[in-house]
């Protein structure tokens, strides 16, 4: 799996958590706030300049999420991060080792 492919996933992931305890959305089901974020995110990802060698979002000197949808996923990421271990706790250490 590509590293690309990976962070789809664990945005998926974090995305379905948070809708799901915050909008109370059924596992597996997104509201249109939230599949829009990940269609956004996605569309970010596959477009990264830097494709395969890609750092962590956080970490990057392109930040190329408009504004409004960052602080989304910041919110997303703080609310489904620490709760991650609970879901998928393999890829949460694979997470912590690829830092």
């Amino acid at each position: 799996m590509s590293r690309i492919d990976k962070e789809k996933k664990t945005l998926s992931s974090m995305i379905h958590i948070y809708c799901n305890k915050k909008h109370g959305h059924k596992k597996g089901e997104l509201c249109q706030d939230c599949s829009e974020l990940l269609e956004y995110a996605y569309k970010r990802l596959d477009s990264c300049k830097f494709g395969e060698e890609k750092t962590f979002c956080a970490k990057c000197p392109i930040h190329c999420y408009k504004k409004d949808m960052k602080l989304k996923i910041k919110e997303v990421m703080k609310f489904s991060g620490p709760r991650l271990i609970f879901y998928d706790p393999i890829e949460v250490i694979k997470h912590i080792f690829a830092k």
